[in-house]
């Protein structure tokens, strides 16, 4: 079976023996753009390993020395030491950014091959180490990322504890004194540590960051590490806020000190106020309160706007300038995102299927991509003005390039709100024969990988629960366009494993007309879709009718509709990179004419106070140059928008007329009746049918599954004894939880 399926490749890698042939004399002919592209993530790595290295060693007194000489070298220019820090921990992570917009544009992640090796081999982001605990499901390159956090954090403690003891000793004070002052140094010493971690922790939360799209990690994975480095952040500063207060406590000055507001150094009142918002926000963020209570974590957590601000009043500007890279990334993020969230976007279609699932098409242009394992943030503002909410794709980007459809599962008010809105509309539109009602929306995104990781796999598991099967139907019609289309597609094996709770979920595999995208699927692709449905013990009565094709369920269609801004980070390249670069010269700019006609000019020596008018730079060199960059691109956008108005109609209306499609998925469908899905007699038949092979796993739906399909993963990969292969199953989480 795998020699058939190795042989059947070639075809679907290959547009004919010429192509190769001089696909092959034009990489052997032309070494230069292989050497730039190493030499470029060479500089880039060096740079990135250089600053992590200072950091992680900034506790010692060789690292120490080597900043005292640099600034001391460089505090004379017309930045002062603020630009000396600036230039030491900030600049080298954006100059790693502006590297990375040269990077992304010259070699794109949509070119893809097999993997040359001739056996499977382990991965280090793809080998699941821990599968349950507080952390979920861990990879073994998320296990040495905690592991190497946990060890700065303790090694950067017991050094400072080891060095502070050794100055204090040395003191000829009142022991009582002593320990005072020991307090005091060990809460600088954490506070200095939590300003290293919140670097760490802005980095992960920008949605389109180029640094992500970098390194191909999407934002629901990198809203895990900000989660995690959150928790670490705040529990180092409530520890740096603790000890000062025993401190001051035991000295009996502590509502003094609290109040306090210094002009020259630590101001501890903004300190104060920074430390309540962040406790604020880490309480609500915590699973309990996130899970059960979401609208007071998302309202909560807008208090980063006074953590931030309160922060760099209390650290003043020259520290703050520690953080300030990464916070102006996030800036940057923000603010674009803000941009593309003003376009209202009319929904082109809109229907209720029988299962309580809600299908929605947004139209958009066809010059901003995205792939099968995208996602976007939807606001729809006849329900809400405030609310935001992440839903995978379940459309391919070869369905069409004007238009993008989610499936959104009718759970909790909003989701009601919206059902009840469409169903609605559809009733009035057939008592009255018209309804000049229309759902306005606002998108954020698309986001996620940046390469189709699923086109890289021959062998590929689908693992979903429930409406977790969205993101697996782009997956599949990706597949199928490509196999009819004969573009390169690696996938040949794919079983689905689908566990529903009631069997009127089935009818949501009509979403995929595999029948008119590739009617000979059969033959060129092995597909077998594994269906359980939990609780039922057999088929319903209303089964039969809804698997029939002449259903119909309450639908808006509208000819015309308006498109979604492309002004993403994900999106034009060009721009995203002039919007970052630009607006980082604007904030040097303005930094300088701010030293130059102001504080040297008036004499501003209050740290609190410059550290204001330093994140006021900041942020105007965002709005202000960034802004410029935005209005360019926008109208850019809407001159080629201009230009496809013509084909928008006749691009979309295909997919839509689908509404009653075609089920020609249910003749690969395997049913199972009142039974869970036994995962380890699944993955080893599987495994045994494609022999000594990679195997990707990709997983979509609530913790317990990915946790339950990630043990089996561990499992199979290391209990290779008496077994006929040494397949290798790669463990890949589709699955967004905020």
């Amino acid at each position: 079976m795998a020699e058939n399926n190795n042989s059947q490749e070639q075809p679907l890698l290959l547009n004919g023996s010429s192509n190769s042939k001089h696909e092959t004399f034009t990489k052997k002919s032309s070494p230069l753009p292989s050497l730039f592209k190493w030499g470029l993530k060479s500089l880039m790595w060096a740079i990135f390993s250089i600053w992590v290295a200072a950091i992680f060693f900034y506790c010692t007194g060789f690292v120490s020395h080597l900043l005292r000489k640099w600034v001391d070298a460089t505090e004379g220019t017309l930045f002062g030491i603020t630009g000396s820090i600036f230039l030491g921990f900030s600049a080298p992570i954006l100059i790693v950014a502006f590297l990375a917009f040269i990077y992304v544009s010259a070699f794109p992640r949509d070119n893809f091959e097999a993997n040359k090796s001739k056996f499977p081999r382990f991965r280090l982001w793809t080998f699941p180490v821990l599968v349950d605990g507080p952390f979920g499901v861990v990879s073994a390159s998320e296990f040495i990322g905690i592991a190497l956090f946990i060890v700065y954090v303790l090694w950067s403690i017991t050094y400072y504890i080891i060095a502070g003891s050794s100055l204090v000793s040395k003191l000829s004070v009142p022991s009582k004194e002593k320990s005072y002052f020991m307090l005091e140094l060990i809460g600088v010493r954490l506070g200095s540590i939590g300003i290293f971690c919140t670097i760490f922790l802005f980095l992960p939360i920008s949605r389109g960051s180029i640094l992500l799209r970098l390194i191909d990690i999407p934002f629901e994975h990198a809203t895990r590490y900000h989660v995690w480095l959150g928790h670490l952040t705040m529990f180092l500063f409530t520890l740096h806020g603790l000890f000062y207060v025993a401190a001051w406590g035991l000295q009996g000055n502590l509502p003094e000190k609290l109040v306090e507001w210094k002009e020259i150094g630590v101001a501890n009142l903004p300190g104060v106020i920074s430390l309540l918002a962040g406790l604020l926000m880490w309480v609500t963020s915590l699973h309990p309160v996130r899970k059960n209570r979401f609208e007071l974590f998302f309202y909560t957590h807008q208090l980063y706007i006074i953590f931030v601000v309160f922060l760099v009043m209390h650290v003043g500007d020259f520290i703050f300038s520690i953080v300030a890279g990464a916070i102006f990334l996030f800036i940057l993020d923000r603010f674009l995102r803000f941009c593309q969230s003003r376009t209202k976007v009319d929904l082109i279609s809109a229907s209720c299927r029988p299962c309580g699932t809600v299908e929605l098409t947004f139209s958009k242009p066809a010059n901003l991509s995205y792939n099968a394992l995208s996602f976007i943030f939807v606001q729809v503002r006849e329900l809400s003005f405030l609310q935001w909410h992440p839903f995978s794709v379940s459309s391919s980007p070869s369905d069409g390039k004007y238009h993008i459809s989610v499936l959104v599962k009718v759970l909790g008010n909003w989701t009601e709100k919206l059902r009840r809105i469409i169903t609605n509309y559809n009733q009035n539109e057939n008592e009255n024969g018209s309804n000049s009602q229309k759902i306005t929306a606002c998108v954020e995104g698309p986001y996620g990988h940046e390469s189709p990781y699923h086109l890289m796999y021959e062998n590929l598991i689908l693992v979903a629960g429930g409406i977790g099967i969205s993101p697996f139907f782009a997956i599949l019609s990706d597949i199928l366009h490509r196999i009819n289309e004969g573009k390169p597609c690696l996938p040949k094996n794919v079983m689905v494993i689908w566990a529903i709770k009631k069997s009127n979920e089935l009818s949501l595999l009509s979403v995929i007309d595999s029948q008119s995208i590739c009617p000979s699927f059969p033959q060129k692709l092995d597909l077998q879709i594994q269906t359980f449905v939990t609780q039922q013990s057999g088929p319903s009565l209303e089964e039969g009718k809804i698997e029939q094709n002449n259903i119909s369920f309450p639908s808006i269609f509208m000819k015309k509709g308006t498109s979604m801004s492309s002004l993403v980070g994900t999106g034009n390249n060009i721009f995203a990179g002039l919007y970052v670069i630009l607006s980082t010269f604007g904030f040097i700019a303005f930094f300088a004419l701010v030293q130059v006609y102001y504080i040297s000019k008036f004499g501003i020596y209050q740290w609190w106070y410059r550290g204001l008018l330093f994140i006021g730079c900041m942020v105007g060199g965002v709005v202000l140059v960034g802004g410029i960059v935005v209005i360019s691109w926008h109208l850019f956008e809407r001159k080629f928008a201009k230009n496809e108005n013509n084909f928008t109609d006749s691009c979309i209306e295909p997919i839509l007329s689908s509404e009653n499609g075609d089920t020609s998925l249910a003749s690969v469908q395997t049913l199972r009746y009142g039974s869970r899905p036994n995962f380890e007699e699944l993955f080893t038949e599987f495994s045994d049918k494609v022999g000594n092979v990679n195997i990707g796993v990709i997983v979509c739906g609530p913790a317990g599954l990915q946790s339950t399909v990630a043990k089996e993963c561990k499992s199979q990969n290391l209990s290779k004894r008496g077994r006929k292969n040494n397949a290798i199953f790669h463990f890949n989480s589709h699955s967004f939880d905020l």
